[in-house]
């Protein structure tokens, strides 16, 4: 079963490869996804990299977490899953009083 986790911390300058470079030597990397911008396409500083087993995750975790990468502490953890946020759109949606 695959594990995914959350990369924060990052300097602004990764890349979706080096991610994957980073965290590699661990085990085999499913996906690794630097987030950006939607608007300017620069990076938030933050990805997920998904391995397809927990432990590999784990001894991910286990070494790189609070590591220094580009001058930058990280943070690894498990990520958590994704919210549902709702119906988004400027609000035509909501009563109207």
């Amino acid at each position: 079963m695959a594990s995914k986790l959350y990369v924060g911390g990052l300097p602004y300058s990764t890349t979706d490869d080096e991610l994957k470079k980073l965290f590699d030597v661990f085990g085999a990397v499913e996906s690794a996804v630097v987030i950006t911008d939607r608007d300017s396409g620069r990076s938030k500083g933050f990805g997920f990299v998904e391995f397809s087993t927990k432990e590999e995750a784990d001894a991910a975790i286990k070494e790189l977490d609070g590591s220094d990468v580009g001058g930058r502490r990280v943070t690894v953890n498990h990520a958590r899953p994704k919210e549902d946020r709702g119906p988004r759109g400027g609000g035509f949606d909501r009563p109207r009083y």
